[in-house]
Formats: structure tokens, sequence, C-alpha cells
């Protein structure tokens, strides 16, 4: 089997206003934009790839995704057995520098087509499941105290156990916000905050202090990527977990923090890091290094989450009942373009038992959300 050619369709899509999150990184726009990826083969296979373009986390766009595909990888991957995927992988890689996600969505596009070439869903050729399905939480956005309540005890109706609000905004309001969603969600229901880099060391140290009093169970990412030292150095004078997100793209990232003792978790993605195969080496190296892995979210659609379940369904590094994954872009959307939706319900994520990724594109609403 070979590959024949490679497509990219840009699509935008509507996002729920009421939803709409608001972090230190800004608040997000009305819509997001996604190159959907097929890859073609001679035997009639097609595999499916999702790019999140966002361009503040990967300086990444729908433009130059597209292009590179089109230009720099294409060229690369036609006429190459697609079930080759870790040589074709390495490819990808050592194309051009950076664009991970871009480079996720072409390594799941292979993964879908291994799995429909030999009857098998994606998580059973990654060595079988590890749990019977994956806890996942809800993300409240970092807007005003009453409205993330709301927001929150909306997410515990609908079956939710588990959730994170956005802080690193102003630390009297994000206290005020992190009271109002646990008084909104009781006691039982685990909360994490996710500064997105918004604080100084300084800053988080203080904050996170007076935060620990509505049992917070983890802190994300609570100073700049910039230098993994600001986040060690809040590490040693908290007590609570530190999780680190933007800090790790890459194995070598991955290092680093282990190296510094600068978190207890790992936010690990299918995109962030180039491709569920560059997610699994992450988890291994902080499975071996004591820390735990969680499973992070750019708000991905449908074929991008889907990818995230199976992930998360057969890496032992990832640990979804201590920390849960935020496998939840679908829920920020006002539509789909699967032609059915994810199996996400109550909290609690599974993946499809079809072949490969398990999810078919509802061609006329790909055509109707398209890019013209």
């Amino acid at each position: 089997m070979n590959i024949t050619h490679i497509e990219t369709i840009p699509i935008r899509i509507q996002k729920k206003p009421s939803l709409a999150i608001v972090s230190s990184l800004g608040s997000n726009r009305n819509s997001s934009t996604f190159v959907i990826v097929k890859i073609f083969t001679d035997e009639g296979i097609i595999g499916l790839g999702e790019v999140s373009c966002d361009p503040v986390w990967s300086g990444e766009d729908y433009v130059t995704s597209s292009h590179y595909i089109k230009n720099i990888f294409a060229p690369l991957l036609i006429g190459k057995d697609p079930t080759e995927i870790e040589r074709l992988t390495i490819k990808i890689s050592n194309a051009i520098v950076g664009n991970p996600f871009t480079k996720s969505a072409l390594e799941m596009a292979l993964w879908d087509i291994f799995g429909k070439s030999v009857g098998l869903p994606v998580y059973r050729l990654l060595g079988g499941p590890v749990r019977d399905f994956v806890a996942t939480k809800f993300s409240v956005s970092g807007t005003e105290p009453k409205k993330a309540a709301e927001i929150a005890a909306w997410a515990v109706s609908i079956g939710f156990q588990a959730m994170k609000v956005k802080v690193g905004l102003e630390p009297e309001t994000d206290i005020l916000r992190v009271r109002a969603v646990r008084e909104a969600i009781g006691e039982k229901i685990k909360l994490g905050v996710d500064a997105n880099g918004g604080w100084s060391p300084s800053t988080a140290i203080q904050t996170i202090q007076r935060l620990s009093e509505f049992d917070i169970q983890f802190v994300e990412q609570p100073v700049p990527a910039l230098d993994v030292a600001w986040l060690a150095d809040v590490r040693s004078q908290i007590d609570l977990p530190i999780m680190a997100d933007e800090s790790v793209f890459n194995l070598q990232d991955a290092m680093t923090v282990v190296k510094a003792k600068a978190a207890d978790v790992i936010s690990v993605y299918v995109g962030k890091g180039g491709g569920l195969g560059s997610a699994r080496k992450i988890a291994a190296v902080a499975e071996a290094a004591g820390l735990t892995c969680t499973v992070g979210s750019n708000m991905e659609m449908g074929i991008a989450s889907s990818a995230m379940i199976h992930l998360a369904m057969s890496t032992p590094g990832i640990n979804p009942s201590q920390i849960p994954c935020d496998i939840i872009g679908p829920f920020y959307y006002e539509e789909s373009i699967l032609c059915q939706d994810l199996p996400i319900k109550g909290g609690e994520a599974r993946p499809f038992e079809r072949p490969g990724l398990g999810v078919e594109l509802d061609e006329d609403k790909v055509n109707h959300y398209r890019v013209k």
C-alpha cells in the first residue's frame, strides 16, 4: 500500500458564546480554524487528521499549515507505505522546524490508515487498553466570578466530576473566581486551576497559597515557560502538585523539566508534541521519573479529540484517575463535522471500536464550513 496524494481542507467553526474561554493568553475568538487532512492510498483507504490552528500556541495558521503540507510534507510522503509510521514520522519531524500541530495531523492520519488496513482501532495498535474509560475534566473560563460559577454548575449538571478554572489574570479576581466555582460545585468535585503562565513566580507563590483553602488538586503552568527555573522555584515552595503545560512541547522539554524537578505532572498533547508517538515518549519519560501525565487540549474538534482518547486509553504513563484529561473541545463548538459525536458522556470518554480513529466526516458540513 502506498500514499497517492494528500488533501487539505481549511474550515472555520463557530464557538458557543456562553462557553468562550478567557485566559491569561487573551480572549478566544468567536470561531476556530482547523485544517482537515486526508491522506489517500492506492488501496482506497483514506486517513484523517486535524490541525488545530492557533498562532498563540505554535505560530501555525491554516495558510501556513496547508502550504507546508502541500509543498514540504506531501513530496516526502507520496509513494511511501503509510504503515511505516515511525520512519515517516522521522521524515516529517526533520523536514522543518516547529509546526507540531501540522505534523501531528499527518501522523494521526497515518495511524488512521494503519488501523483501517488491519481492522483495529488505534488504541489496540498502541498496545491495547490500560483502563476502561478516560476520565475528563471541564475547563471554566477566566470570566467574572458569577458567570464562571454558572458555567461550572452547568458542567456538573451534565456529569463532569472534575474541572479546572482559568486564572493568571488578576490575583484578587482569580481568588474570587475560584471561590465562586468551589461554592457552586460543592466539595466532592475535583478542582484545579490553570494560569497559562500568567503569574510571576512571586505572585504565583502568594496566590496559590491563598487558593489552597479551596481544596485545589493541581496548579497548571503557574509561570511563563521562558525559564524552567521559575517553575522549579514555585514547586519548591508550594505543597500542591504543579503541572507543566506550555513548558513541555517535546521530549527534550520533558527531560529539562524532569532534571530541574520543576513539575509533578506533565500535560501531553497529540498536537503539541507532533503526534501520538511523541506524546507516548514524553509520558514514558515522566513515568520513569516518577511524574504522572494527563492529556491537555487546544480545543480540538472531533478527529484530534478521538486521537487523544486513543492515546489516553493505551498509555500507562497517563493517569486520568488522578488528573482527568482535557478531552473537551467538541463541547465548545456550535457544530460537529463528524457523522457521529464522540462517546464523551458524564465526564467519561471512550474510543470508538471501529477501525482506525473510528471517525467519519460529514462531508456536507465540511463543505459548509470550508474557508473560501
